[in-house]
Order: structure tokens, then C-alpha cells, then sequence
């Protein structure tokens, strides 16, 4: 999960919700459920719809409702099909609150002890992002204020979340990096890495498995009703657009002549003839020691060998101008070098850094150019500019329309553009009701913005690209996820039904060559008393530490082998459901790592690392009881029932 947020700082989307998680989460409370929701005591003290009081600080309906939906829409970019009501069921909210009431309890008790996050240190923290770097590589105002409105968030809230995380890093990062584990506790865990278990694999496919009789229509209706989540068309949306492409300015972005000419004289430098140089050089501390090198390269040998020779190494800059010269050497050294002939070696020099012997090893005029030369080079800068400067202005008068309540239709009429809309599309983009649907990746931030807007919203600007183009989008219509009849499905729920029972027939077959194998008989002997032509069983061998080097985490199938007894078989499904796996283990090599350093310095970095994360999570529920935390239960069952759609809108 971590991983995901650091990469949603390449995307503009994902900024603010970094902003919102990043700190706090990875410093805090990575290792789970930190601080617990139940360690909150009752709701008295606290007035109107709050959800919870942290010290003097409340926690609001809206804040929290706001940071569960930005949470949501983080999660949706690895999962664009869930929906509000999965989110909140599997623990989003409680885990939003959690991480509110904490980041608000690490920020009070920091300033209680006197810490201080100004307001430069913000500044520089949002600058630095790169996703609201324009293409000039600097900070872009602009974008920032593109981003607040898209994800419907004010520069304050943002400020104020850059302040809790930077108290929360303070306050907990010493806490990581205090741990001290010896060599002595480390040992039996780094023995335990070493261990090697072996045993034996068998496989029971279920599609080879006789499913039974053909299923009549109860047992369809039966299964239909029980799954029907599984055969029920997601939350979609139509959307609503019209995009504004630099191509409906670009009558505005041809520039005149005066422009090209003026642009050509106030820039008249670049244009002008330039003489530029490679100079190999190197700095000597003493005179003595210049003179001596000097004196060698004028005899012949490469400024590079000399200098080498004396224990230096010389520098080459390539076709550089003098006045980029002087900026990195000195004007003294430049106009020595500049005067010079092709070939010539300058100095001794004197300068602030010793003394600069130089060669100059060659001279190159280039000449100048003219304004019809340059004519069409300077007429494309300018388009770009012109194209740039119109689109912006077009954006501005569709803004300001906005924010005067104007329509979708309004805006469309008033700016003579085309608008499009979509079927009713899920998350992904894809219109379930047409096979050969795919996502369209062009209108990718269009679809997602329809899905960040609630009905009733209006219709808001969408960013495109890097080329100044934006689209206005809104949400035309939510169609609710539903179930499609029996009908429609039948065939669907056919194929279901028959590989469920396959699956469950497959699953006793398991169970039969299970009790055989755990009586004392062979376990290729056993799959073979089935009848079925299954897969021979194959050996399994690992040990500890390369499941535990795994990025991935250990196959189910060697996990479940280290969780064994010796000489126990057990089954284990499918992570497919394609069938159930037998797993006999037959031996255990206990590892020793007495002597082995790697292996106990390793143990000790991985145990340190646990027990820093034990730290934090004392340290901050510490800091909650300190602080003071009061939760209100019905506000909460309140924000609840309003994010799942149960309850009113408003607050």
C-alpha cells in the first residue's frame, strides 16, 4: 500500500491524497491497526454532529466524510470497481477516523512540546512535488489551484495535512531508529531462517471431476440468488463532456510579423555570431607546480597525462562561450583563453583556487543568423506561447462561468462547443452492456471524474495532456448497480453451478486421499486409488529465509508446508478454485546460524525494524491517552449511513 501512494505522487491525481496519508500512515501506523478505534472512550463533552474530540480540536462530519471519499478514490486507482459501500464494510471508515484522531493527537502534543512547522517548510514541501511542476520544472501555481478544484479541496486543508504529517515524522521517526537488538536474541530467529523443510505436492484439478447431474432450474435459482452479487453490473455513470483542444485556437496562435520581429530583436543575442571554445583545464595549488605542468604540455604531452602524472585531474568543457566560461572559471581566465590561438596553452592563471593551466583544443565561429533564418524557428515559439495564452483564456471564461452556477448546456452553448455523452460506464471505463467495450485511455480522467461527483454537482474542468488542453465534464446520470435477471445470465450462472459442484466433488475426493495418506499410506498411491487421471505428485523443498525473501510473500502451498507437523498431510484449495491441493510433509532440517554473521546481522535488522514499529505504535497510543480522545457513536452511525446512501446529506 505504501508503495502505491509514493507512485501516486507522479500522477496529479494522486497528490492530494498523498498529501492526505503518506506521513502519518508510513511512519505510524503501517504495521495495522495501531491505536484502535476501541481504545476511545464515550461521547460526552462533544457538541453538535462531531465525530470525536482530540485535546481542544474537533473532529467534523464533513472532514471525515471527505478523507473517506479521498481515501476511496486512492483505492480505486488499484481497484477502479470498488464502491463506497465495500470500502466502509471492510473498515475504511474506522480506519479514516483512526488515522484522523491520531495525526490530530501527534500534532498537538508536538506543539505542547514546543515544535514548530513554519510556514516556509510547507511551501517548500508542496513545491517539491513533481506533479505540480510546470514544464518549465518549476513550481506551477496554477496547476495546484487545477488540482484543489478537481479533488474539491482548499489550499488550507492541505497545509494543515503537510502540518500533522511533518509533526507525525518528528515525533515517531527517532522512535524507528532507536532499536538496538544483540546478537544473542537474534540467533534463534536467524536459526529459524535457515530451517529446511521437504515434502510432497498432489493435485486434484476439478475440472477433471465429475460435476454430477445436470442442474435443474431450482438449483439455477437457488445458486443465482445465493451469488447474486456475482452476476450484478457495477455502479455506472454516463458522463458528460466536451473537450477544448489547443485546435479550436489555432486561428488565435498564428503569430504576425511584428510579433516574430519583435520577439526576434528582444532576443537578439541568441541570434548574433558567437565564437565557442573546448578547453581541457586544471587547477594547481601552488605556482611552482603550474609552471612545472605548464611547461610539459607546451613540450608535448596531453594536459591530461601532465596533470595526471602530478597526481590532478583535468576538466573538459565542450563548445562553450565565454561568458559560460567566466561563470565557471573566472573573467581573468576567460579572457586569457578567449584571446588565445587554437592549440595554445594558457597560464599559469592566478585564481581563488590555486592556479589554472589551460588548453584551448578548438575554435568554433558560428555565425550569425538573420530574421528570415530564424523566421519560422521564432513563429513556433510563438504559436505555442499564442496557443497557450488563448486556451488559458478560454479556460478562464469557462471558469468564471462555473463558478456563477452556470450549466453544462450553458457553457456548451455559450462557447460553441461539441459535446459527447457516453453510455452508462463502470469505474474501468468499459461499458458492460457491449462485449467488445474496452477503456478509452483519452477520456481515462473524464470517466474518473464523474466518479469522484455526486449528483447535483456541477460540471467542472478536467485537465488533458500537457498541452494546455482541458475538457469540461459533468455527471449526466448514476446508475445504481444491478443484479441482471436470471435470464440474461443463464447461461453464466450454468457454467457456475457446474464448476461449484465440480469443485465440491473435487473437494471430497481431496478429503478421501487425505485420510489415506494420514493412515500411513503413500500419497501417489492414494491419488492413484481415485480412478482419476490426475497429476503425479511432485517433491516440495524451501526453507524459511527464501519464502521470507519473496516480495510477492510465500506460495500458499510452502506456508501452509511451515505451519506442519512432520509426517501430517493437509488440503488446501486453489487460489483459483481450480481445484484442491494435497500437501504431505516428510521432513525437517533445523538450521543453526551459530558462527553465520550475515545471517544474525540480517536477523537483527529485521527484528530491529519490528521493534521500532513497536515503539510507535506504544509511543502514539501514548500520545492519544495524553492528548485526550472522545468519540461520538452516533455521528459516526450518522456519516455511516451517509456514505453508504442510508441516511441524509447533510450534516
Amino acid at each position: 500500500m505504501l508503495a502505491f501512494f509514493r507512485r501516486l505522487t507522479h500522477s496529479r491525481v494522486g497528490v492530494i491524497i498523498t498529501f492526505l496519508v503518506l506521513g502519518v500512515i508510513a511512519l505510524a501506523f503501517a504495521a495495522g491497526d495501531v491505536t484502535g478505534l476501541s481504545s476511545m472512550t464515550g461521547g460526552a463533552g462533544i457538541t453538535g454532529g462531531d465525530v470525536a474530540k482530540v485535546g481542544k480540536a474537533e473532529v467534523t462530519a464533513n472532514e471525515v466524510k471527505t478523507q473517506a471519499q479521498t481515501q476511496l478514490e486512492g483505492f480505486r486507482q488499484e481497484q477502479p470497481t470498488l464502491d463506497m459501500a465495500t470500502f466502509v464494510n471492510q473498515g475504511g471508515l474506522d480506519g479514516t477516523l483512526d488515522r484522523i484522531i491520531s495525526s490530530m493527537a501527534l500534532e498537538q502534543f508536538g506543539r505542547a512540546q514546543g515544535m514548530v512547522v513554519s510556514k516556509r517548510a510547507v511551501d517548500g514541501q508542496i513545491a517539491s512535488i513533481p506533479a505540480l511542476q510546470g514544464p518549465t520544472g518549476k513550481f506551477d501555481e496554477n496547476l495546484y489551484r487545477q488540482v484543489l478544484a478537481q479533488r474539491k479541496l482548499t489550499d488550507a486543508q492541505i497545509r494543515t495535512d503537510i502540518v500533522r504529517d511533518t509533526f507525525a515524522q518528528q515525533l515517531t521517526i527517532p522512535s524507528t531508529g532507536a532499536t538496538q537488538v544483540s546478537s544473542q536474541l537474534a540467533l534463534p530467529y536467524a536459526s529459524l531462517l535457515l530451517e529446511k523443510r521437504t515434502g510432497t505436492i498432489g493435485f486434484i484439478p476439478a475440472a477433471i471431476v465429475p460435476a454430477g447431474p445436470a442442474p435443474s432450474d431450482a438449483d439455477l435459482n437457488t445458486f443465482y440468488k445465493r451469488n447474486i452479487a456475482r452476476y450484478t453490473v457495477a455502479e455506472r455513470r454516463i458522463v458528460r463532456y466536451a473537450i477544448v483542444s489547443p485546435d479550436r485556437v489555432k486561428a488565435q496562435a498564428v503569430p504576425t510579423d511584428a510579433e516574430i520581429a519583435k520577439a526576434y530583436q528582444q532576443d537578439r543575442a541568441r541570434y548574433a555570431a558567437t565564437e565557442k571554445r573546448t578547453i581541457t583545464q586544471v587547477v594547481v595549488a601552488d605556482q611552482a607546480g603550474a609552471t612545472a605542468l605548464a611547461a610539459k604540455v607546451k613540450a608535448g604531452t596531453s594536459l591530461a597525462d601532465a596533470a595526471r602524472a602530478a597526481g590532478l585531474e583535468a576538466s573538459t568543457q565542450t563548445g562553450v562561450e565565454k561568458a559560460a566560461y567566466a561563470n565557471t572559471a573566472s573573467a581573468q581566465v576567460a579572457d586569457a583563453v578567449f584571446a588565445a590561438a587554437n592549440g595554445a596553452v594558457i597560464g599559469p592563471v592566478r585564481t581563488q583556487l590555486g592556479w589554472t593551466v589551460a588548453k584551448v583544443d578548438k575554435i568554433e565561429n558560428v555565425a550569425g543568423r538573420s530574421l528570415d533564418q530564424v523566421r519560422g524557428e521564432i513563429a513556433a515559439a510563438l504559436g505555442i506561447q499564442k496557443a497557450a495564452a488563448a486556451l488559458s483564456d478560454v479556460h478562464d471564461k469557462i471558469d468564471d462561468s462555473l463558478s456563477k452556477n452556470a450549466t453544462f448546456d450553458e457553457v456548451i452553448a455559450d462557447q460553441k462547443l461539441a459535446a459527447v455523452t457516453t453510455p452508462a460506464l463502470i469505474a474501468s471505463g468499459v461499458n458492460p452492456d457491449d462485449a467488445a467495450s474496452k477503456p478509452d485511455p483519452a477520456i481515462a480522467p473524464l470517466v474518473a471524474a464523474a466518479f469522484q461527483a455526486t449528483e447535483g454537482d456541477g460540471p467542472q474542468l478536467v485537465q488533458l495532456g500537457t498541452d494546455g488542453g482541458f475538457a469540461v465534464v459533468a455527471l449526466g446520470r448514476v446508475v445504481p448497480a444491478t443484479p441482471r435477471p436470471l435470464a440474461q445470465v443463464r447461461a453464466a450462472v450454468l457454467q457456475d453451478v457446474t464448476a461449484d459442484r465440480s469443485r465440491q466433488a473435487a473437494r471430497k475426493v481431496a478429503a478421501d486421499v487425505l485420510a489415506r495418506i494420514n493412515k500411513g499410506m503413500p500419497i501417489q498411491q492414494s491419488l492413484s486409488q481415485t480412478g482419476l487421471k490426475l497429476p503425479a505428485a511432485r517433491p516440495l523443498t524451501a526453507s524459511r529465509a527464501q519464502i521470507a525473501a519473496d516480495p510477492r510473500g510465500a506460495p500458499p502451498a510452502l506456508a501452509l508446508m511451515f505451519s506442519m507437523a512432520p509426517n501430517t498431510a493437509k488440503t488446501l484449495a486453489a487460489p483459483d478454485d481450480s481445484g484442491w491441493f494435497i500437501i504431505k510433509l516428510d521432513s525437517i532440517a533445523s538450521g543453526n546460524a551459530a558462527g553465520n554473521d550475515a545471517a544474525i546481522k540480517a536477523a537483527r535488522a529485521n527484528i530491529g525494524r519490528s521493534v521500532g514499529r513497536e515503539y510507535v505504535e506504544q509511543f502514539a497510543k501514548a500520545v492519544r491517552a495524553d492528548v485526550g480522545v472522545k468519540t461520538n457513536a452516533a455521528s459516526l452511525a450518522r456519516v455511516r449511513a451517509d456514505l453508504l446512501g442510508n441516511g441524509a446529506t447533510g450534516n
